[in-house]
């Protein structure tokens, strides 16, 4: 059973009023084509309507087939999580009616999901289920009309439906981060939210607290907030609603249950439509898909069997190993989201065992290595055995801090360690300061610290301080 690091919140609004928060989260997924039919599935692609088929535009007498790595990426994802895997599934027709959607229908899961069950964060999952994507409409707000592009359409998409029991505006956001981040090590999505290939929709509700027999008209309607297209967006939006509904309860007024979209630049939230119950949506098997047996696919039997062994170490897992080793959760969440850092610093840990020295290196990776990296993304990180052989130096004492940053990041080991090689340099350091030696020597011990930083200014940082003092003491001593 994989276990996950729950996210603690409070779940009181003040003391009158409490929020209740579910997510749906859409997520394109990485396959080769789309969901039923043999287009490319490319979101890279710039031109309009390219990656399109008789199929994906509805054309009568087509036949879609089912997409079988789309089915494994669902069945992957649903192992990460710890959920129930479906013997039997089955796609449905979900039916509305809009320009982006050429058939009339989407064809989607609704009483046979591939996944049900499952927890993240301490947040237990309704169910994961796979459906196709819609086309991508473009509206000109000065003309007025509208553009359909039907690229996107089609594409894999799989959708998360979280229980009702997150209870703030944080909470959801982090749940959302984590959700991103487990696509990404599974390598089933890239969820980039600014590409609309991850969609968050917020179920919000808040309902009186301070009431021990509450009556139906004490509690709020549901309020779902579509297409949210960025975790500041989720954490917004819900925030807003909250001041809504309480508003709207405290004047005596009635939260209607609604779709509702957000307004970015003005920070607020709009009506769109009345909300739709499912039965709206008439579903019923579609008829020109076969049904599944999972356990009867080669590839899935049994659904954890082949499958399990694909799963790499899942990121609440990795959150857990780093803050062992003694990392700050800082540190470990750069490696968690920067996976070439991450293998960095995992060789380097092996190479140098000691804790100690484990530290030493992530704090050289996480501030110096990724500050680099920032500025310049194309900088080539330093060979494992020159790094591995600065942080030993360096805690060894025979290396610097200067010294060691300035070796990681050019790649040239300046020692200037021994007595020899400062010889030169104490003699200038004395020549140079006579009054600060003679109230050395009269007793101002604290001189001997302007001296020493002396030596570190005139060597550019490559004294190594602990064997510049020794020297310079014994100079002034004798």
């Amino acid at each position: 059973m994989i276990a996950n690091t729950k996210i603690m919140s409070s779940n009181l609004v003040g003391d009158k009023y409490q929020l209740t928060v579910g997510l749906e989260i859409h997520a394109e997924l990485k396959t080769r084509t789309k969901m039923f039919c043999d287009s490319a599935n490319d979101p890279n692609e710039k031109r309009p309507n390219v990656n399109i088929c008789p199929i994906c535009l509805a054309h009568p007498g087509t036949l879609p087939t089912i997409n079988q790595k789309a089915i494994e990426h669902v069945l992957r994802v649903g192992l990460a999580v710890g959920g129930t895997l479906a013997d039997y599934t089955e796609f449905d027709r979900k039916h509305y009616f809009y320009p982006d959607i050429p058939k009339g229908y989407q064809i989607s899961q609704y009483q046979y999901p591939l996944v049900t069950g499952g927890s993240i964060q301490g947040i237990k999952l309704t169910r994961i289920h796979l459906e196709e994507d819609t086309a991508r409409s473009i509206h000109d707000d000065k003309g007025g009309g509208s553009l359909i592009d039907f690229n996107r359409a089609g594409v894999p998409l799989m959708e998360l439906v979280t229980e009702p029991m997150i209870t703030s505006a944080k909470q959801a956001g982090d749940f959302a981060r984590e959700w991103q981040l487990l696509l990404r090590y599974l390598d089933v999505s890239s969820a980039n939210m600014e590409k609309g290939e991850m969609r968050v929709e917020a179920n919000i509700s808040i309902q009186r607290s301070d009431l021990k027999n509450p009556k139906r008209s004490d509690l709020g309607g549901k309020v779902e907030v579509k297409n949210l297209n960025s975790f500041k967006s989720v954490e917004q939006a819900i925030e807003y609603e909250l001041k809504r509904q309480t508003a709207l309860l405290e004047v005596g007024g009635k939260v209607i249950q609604e779709t509702r979209g957000w307004d970015e630049v003005k920070g607020v939230t709009f009506s769109q439509r009345l909300k739709e119950s499912s039965h709206d949506y008439r579903y019923f098997p579609d008829p020109d898909l076969p049904k599944l047996w999972l356990s009867e696919i080669p590839e899935f039997h049994p659904p954890a069997g082949g499958l399990q062994s694909t799963i790499p170490e899942l990121p609440w897992v990795k959150r857990d190993r780093y803050r062992a080793l003694g990392l700050k959760l800082i540190e470990a969440e750069q490696y968690l989201n920067n996976f070439e850092l991450a293998k960095f610093f995992d060789e380097a840990a092996v190479e140098l065992k000691d804790p100690e020295l484990v530290k030493i290196a992530s704090n050289f990776i996480a501030n110096d290595i990724a500050g680099r990296r920032k500025v310049n993304p194309d900088w080539p990180l330093p060979t494992l055995q020159r790094f591995t052989e600065v942080v030993r130096l360096y805690h060894s004492g025979k290396l610097a801090s200067p010294q060691a940053k300035n070796s990681i990041l050019t790649g040239v080991l300046v020692e200037m360690s021994t007595a020899d090689a400062l010889a030169g340099l104490v003699e200038k350091i004395v020549s140079d300061n006579p009054k600060v030696v003679a109230d050395y020597r009269a007793g101002k011990v604290a001189s001997l610290q302007f001296l020493i930083g002396q030596g570190m200014r005139l060597s550019k940082g490559s004294a190594n301080p602990t064997v510049l003092e020794k020297l310079i003491k014994q100079t002034l001593q004798s």
